[in-house]
């Protein structure tokens, strides 16, 4: 009997996918497996995935479509591959990304390792103190519209290899299954949330977008995190023309930027006397403006300057809200903190990089909530916000760091 394969693949890499795919976690795609019900056959099911794969049989399933509320309104269409389909994906991730990922411009940040989106906040601020002018790009519906005749040739130009070349177009013809449970099938764009949806993005961009900004205009610099980008220019007229060209050239590459929500903005701190109607932008979280700053020699002046944005402390807001800490008083104090502890360090870590009086400002907020469920745990203080705050003050200073932020808000606890 022939037991040759069409395509030679490692068993190993399966393996290694399957345990990257578990450690990111996430929910059951339209087959409803989730992880536990997956392990209940592991190798059977690991196994399935390599034959398939190696002979050429393998049909991606289609993609469940959850629908995000975003901060700013509206939804995102995230989709949801099954467990089995985000594993072969990142098989072929891990064949195809050492490829193309040595070709990637530098200041592409976006999913690319040892790289992050706190590297680009940090290059977009430092380049905004050289340049007047930022061009605030947003491309309209970048996931759902990228042609995929465009994108295999960006991949065909990277790899010869048939199979790799097969399941990647595969993947983006898959079809998408609604939550009416319609089934849509897919002309172009690729499923925001997919294993290999971020490396077709950034190398559909990166022809897209940074090759041609680097061979037309080398003088002015960006910073790109996916779909998300700036651009550095000196004079105004100099970026009302650059974001026309940009409008231009995407249209040629099927894309479309967003009217209402690309921006030229003026860099505006103490030495740029100019105006301008727009003098901030939001990147990544972060919200650039003039902010005032303390210099070594305890002068102020006023410079321009990232710190967390007003939607990013609306969400955290909302998840904190959202943990309604005032019904759990059957726990503990340690037991909330064990609970969102995690969270909230990430926060710290991400927004306190910039003026971080910021984020500790918005974490007053879950002091608040803390407060809240001091009354209700505790009923004799149902009706004493001044005793129920002396005591959440009491708890603080025995153990500043059961939460993190307590370090820096611990004196306003009593507010």
């Amino acid at each position: 009997m022939n037991t040759a394969k069409s395509f030679e693949l490692s068993k190993h890499i399966v393996l290694d996918a399957y345990k990257r795919v578990k450690s990111n976690k996430g929910g059951a795609g339209v087959d409803g497996v989730d992880f536990v019900k997956f392990e209940e056959n592991l190798k059977g099911n690991l196994y399935k995935i390599w034959n398939r794969m190696s002979s050429g049989s393998y049909i991606p399933p289609a993609v469940r479509i959850v629908e995000i509320p975003k901060v700013t309104g509206g939804v995102r269409k995230l989709g949801i591959p099954t467990i089995s389909d985000r594993i072969a994906q990142m098989v072929a991730k891990i064949y195809f990304e050492p490829l193309v990922a040595p070709y990637f411009h530098q200041d592409s940040y976006g999913y690319r390792p040892n790289k992050s989106a706190l590297d680009a906040v940090g290059k977009t601020r430092q380049r905004c103190w050289k340049y007047n002018w930022v061009i605030d790009l947003d491309i309209k519906g970048f996931f759902d519209n990228l042609d995929h005749e465009l994108v295999m040739r960006a991949v065909r130009k990277h790899t010869d290899s048939q199979w790799i070349q097969l399941y990647i177009e595969r993947w983006l013809k898959a079809p998408a299954q609604m939550q009416d449970g319609t089934i849509i099938t897919r002309e172009k764009g690729t499923p925001q949330g997919g294993v290999i949806s971020p490396l077709i993005s950034n190398l559909f961009l990166h022809y897209g977008f940074d090759k041609w900004m680097e061979r037309n205009y080398p003088e002015n610099p960006f910073e790109r995190y996916a779909d998300d980008a700036v651009v550095h220019c000196k004079t105004k007229e100099e970026a009302q023309k650059l974001k026309e060209a940009i409008a231009t050239r995407l249209l040629e590459c099927g894309l479309e930027l967003h009217a209402g929500k690309t921006k030229i903005a003026y860099c505006k701190d103490d030495d740029r006397p100019g105006k301008s109607k727009i003098n901030s932008f939001d990147f990544l979280g972060y919200t650039f403006r003039a902010r005032k700053v303390k210099a070594r020699g305890g002068r102020y002046f006023t410079g321009f300057n990232p710190a967390i944005s007003n939607s990013s402390a609306k969400a955290i807001r909302k998840r904190i809200k959202g943990w309604k800490f005032h019904r759990w008083t059957d726990k503990s104090i340690s037991e909330l903190a064990q609970i969102c502890r995690r969270v909230i360090q990430g926060w710290i870590n991400y927004y306190g990089k910039y003026y971080k009086s910021e984020i500790y400002s918005v974490l007053q907020y879950l002091d608040g909530k803390l407060l809240q469920w001091t009354k209700s745990k505790y009923k004799r203080l149902k009706g004493s916000t001044v005793k129920a705050s002396e005591l959440l003050l009491k708890i603080a200073k025995s153990n500043p760091y059961l939460f993190p932020h307590w370090q820096r808000t611990i004196k306003t606890i009593r507010r």
